[in-house]
């Protein structure tokens, strides 16, 4: 199958983002042009407003930016960081790197690393803040990269003892993982639209604790927090904003609503349980430590011998199913199998299916069954 040939439509999509999309959503972008500044849009954008508390679990500072979770990331860490402020930023992934990077251009950062799918230290990360006066620690929840998720738990608390702010990138956590309750003591999150929402990629949903929200000192112009927030108090945008993807975040959100975060949060656990026995059963390993393995995605570490690109074209062309490759550092040595936002069962298991059957196909293992038989019988 060429790429002329692919045909999105009838795919199993099982990417760790951009996700597969419910068709009440596809339906919800297909409108005529509207009028961003007119009465119908209002209407939306302000459901939206009311809507959004769903996803990080809290009201106050709230606010939808056109553009990707990176931007909702650069929004916020420039809004809260100068030149001058020392900042840590812990980065254990692909996109941790990209926290350092951003923090770099904004600030001062001190830079906590752990071994890719390891966690961090709380000696370590502890020392990094009281090494100084620190304006902010910056830390991914949920590492797609390599289907980690850290434990934030234990970091906001050691921030919030030193006056200094806790600001996450929630972009594929949220709503497929727990919402930080208040102990978590967390200042900032930035959720993407794509990943557990089930969206389409374009925005970034970002949230400000008060005291966040009071130290604002915005450095950009297109994604400047301040401006935002202003607006969509009024039901409105500051700038132009991306109309088919606030429509389409809309009908996720009202799906979401129907749904409970609760248990879309108990779906996603459930059937990343059942995709890591599975992955067993077949006698494949996780790259992550398990008890730290995120329920969104689920990064696999190839067997020996097996080349990222042929494996995956195998599983598009003879299978038509799309999962992830790995990035950064873990490029080239895992695959991953996403399974948040709308991802159902019967998706999951035509993926685990395609695997079993082109890693039986290369004999990279003995016999196909197992890793199916064990995601059959986890089905309810």
């Amino acid at each position: 199958m060429t790429a002329s040939e692919f045909d999105p439509w009838t795919s199993t999509f099982l990417l760790g983002g951009p996700v597969k999309l419910h068709p009440r959503i596809e339906r919800a972008m297909a409108v005529p042009s509207l009028n961003h500044r007119g009465e119908y849009f209002h209407e939306v954008t302000k459901s939206i407003r009311k809507l959004l508390p769903l996803v990080f679990g809290t009201t106050g500072h709230q606010a939808v930016i056109t553009g990707s979770g990176t931007a909702g990331l650069e929004g916020m860490v420039s809004g809260l960081v100068g030149k001058q402020d020392r900042v840590v930023v812990l980065a254990n992934g692909h996109f941790g790197n990209r926290l350092e990077q951003i923090a770099r251009i904004f600030g001062n950062p001190v830079v906590v690393k752990a071994k890719w799918g390891t966690p961090f230290s709380t000696e370590e990360v502890k020392a990094a803040i009281e090494g100084g006066e620190t304006k902010a620690l910056i830390s991914v929840y949920n590492e797609t990269s390599v289907g980690f998720t850290n434990d934030i738990a234990r970091f906001g608390p050691l921030a919030r003892s030193k006056g200094a702010l806790f600001l996450v990138d929630a972009i594929s956590a949220l709503p497929g993982l727990p919402t930080p309750p208040e102990s978590w003591q967390v200042d900032g999150m930035v959720v993407g639209s794509q990943k557990g929402l089930g969206a389409p990629p374009g925005l970034a949903l970002v949230h400000l604790s008060d005291r966040a929200f009071a130290a604002l000192k915005p450095q950009t112009y297109a994604n400047d927090l301040a401006a935002h927030f202003k607006s969509i108090e009024k039901d409105d945008t500051p700038w132009t904003p991306a109309v088919p993807l606030f429509l389409a975040l809309h009908e996720a959100l009202k799906i979401l609503e129907e749904e409970t975060p609760a248990r879309r949060q108990e779906r996603t656990h459930r059937l990343a349980e059942s995709t890591r026995r599975a992955v067993k059963a077949m006698g494949l390993s996780l790259f992550p430590q398990e008890e730290f393995a995120s329920d969104t995605v689920t990064a696999i570490r190839y067997p020996a011998g097996v080349e990222d690109g042929p494996f995956r074209a195998a599983l598009r062309e003879r299978h038509n199913v799309i999962v992830s490759g790995g990035q950064g550092e873990a490029k080239g040595s895992i695959f991953r199998i996403g399974h948040m936002g709308v991802a159902t069962s019967s998706d999951v298991l035509a993926g685990i299916a395609a695997v079993e059957r082109e890693m039986f196909r290369m004999g990279k293992i003995e016999k196909m069954g197992p890793g199916v038989t064990s995601f059959l019988n986890d089905l309810p």
